[in-house]
């Protein structure tokens, strides 16, 4: 009866600890943090826009590889689909309309920050009244790295295509991430709220 009694407190430690961890967890991943930042157009003239983003959320590993094997089976449009329910954040830039974030990825590289966040790119009317071939590239990615200053620097791209390649020297299915026409923009002078 005593062991019973003691399997019985084991287990509602264990179930207590289990239930403080997740909780715990499910707060880091969904502290909302700030930044703020330029993005400036290095195709013909330099012109900067300025972008704030929100970040209240993160996609898992487990979330990612599922998108992968989306993207891998179905293609952009079953991935877009499947992503379109995601609100891990927000990103507006000056002059455009919000958008919410569809994937976050934060890790390190580096000894550095590194934060990626994909969204359904702004497209303007004429694009999709005349079905340009520029909707065929519906996401937009921000990529920027954090010093321990908390200084970043990074890459945007506007109009991106994603899809699942096999590499010809290795045989691995990698993702590809295709630009269109034009070179990403600079990320310059980000930095968190506080």
């Amino acid at each position: 009866m005593k062991t019973l009694f003691r399997l019985a407190i084991l287990f509602a430690c264990c179930s207590a600890f289990s239930l403080q961890a997740a909780a715990q967890e499910k707060k880091e991943r969904s502290a909302k943090e700030v930044y703020s930042g330029q993005i400036v157009s290095m195709s013909g003239r330099s012109i900067s826009t300025g972008f704030t983003l929100t970040l209240s959320g993160r996609t898992s590993n487990e979330e990612a590889q599922r998108y992968l094997s989306i993207l891998a089976s179905e293609g952009q449009d079953a991935l877009l689909k499947a992503l379109n329910k995601n609100q891990l954040g927000r990103i507006a830039a000056t002059g455009q309309t919000g958008r919410d974030l569809l994937v976050v990825r934060d890790g390190q590289i580096d000894g550095k920050r590194r934060v990626v966040a994909v969204f359904e790119r702004w497209m303007r009317f004429g694009e999709l009244r005349n079905g340009y071939r520029s909707t065929d590239y519906p996401f937009a990615i921000v990529e920027i790295f954090f010093d321990a200053k908390g200084k970043g620097s990074g890459t945007f791209i506007g109009a991106a295509q994603v899809k699942i390649v096999q590499d010809k020297k290795t045989e691995q299915l990698r993702l590809e991430i295709e630009s269109f026409g034009t070179f990403p923009s600079k990320i310059m002078g980000a930095y968190q709220h506080k």
